[in-house]
């Protein structure tokens, strides 16, 4: 039911592609839907003067020259990182896309929705993704783990948005495509 609401939700009114932001690179994401209505999110593996360096995320990444488009990039790197081949999922839709902030190296993110028939089996690409986590629809509409912390960047203080679940903490670009689906699937109720 979730699942024909949020696709109903991106056919009525489809992702925004408006983002052209100079300088800007590119990249996209993929929201893996389990038959559950599991939410895939992956923690990033940690390197040095990485921006998202352990960060919980949804899979995904740059898109590159090997790209047709920046579809083809996310489902490319959701092979990649998690070993899942999106062939047999059904697309939902793409999300609005978004834009890191002003305060890092810019990057645009297209976010596209697909429905898994079955349950994954996932080979983590250790030198991106150091763990994973399913968070179910339900658990995100409920607002569990909502709320706001304290976060310093370059020498900055933000009081940010964020969501708690299970020691994970998601916030930032992952919480904003969150936040849209989660608009979507309101709307849909």
């Amino acid at each position: 039911m979730l699942l024909e609401q949020l696709e109903h939700a991106l056919m009525a009114q489809p992702g925004k592609r408006e983002l052209k932001l100079r300088h800007a690179a590119q990249a996209s994401v993929a929201v893996l839907i389990r038959p559950n209505y599991d939410v895939l999110f992956i923690r990033r593996a940690e390197y040095e003067g990485d921006p998202w360096s352990g960060h919980i995320a949804l899979p995904g990444g740059r898109v590159d020259a090997t790209d047709t488009d920046s579809e083809h990039a996310a489902r490319r790197e959701v092979f990649e990182e998690v070993g899942v081949d999106l062939k047999g999922a059904r697309l939902l839709g793409m999300l609005d896309q978004v834009a890191s902030p002003d305060l890092a190296p810019r990057v645009v993110v297209s976010p596209y929705v697909y429905a898994l028939d079955s349950d994954p089996k996932l080979t983590l690409d250790s030198t991106e993704v150091a763990d994973v986590h399913w968070f179910g629809l339900e658990r995100l509409l409920s607002g569990e783990g909502r709320g706001r912390f304290d976060y310093e960047y370059r020498g900055r203080a933000f009081e940010l948005p964020r969501v708690d679940l299970d020691g994970a903490r998601i916030w930032g670009m992952t919480l904003r495509i969150v936040d849209d689906i989660m608009t979507r699937l309101r709307a849909g109720l």
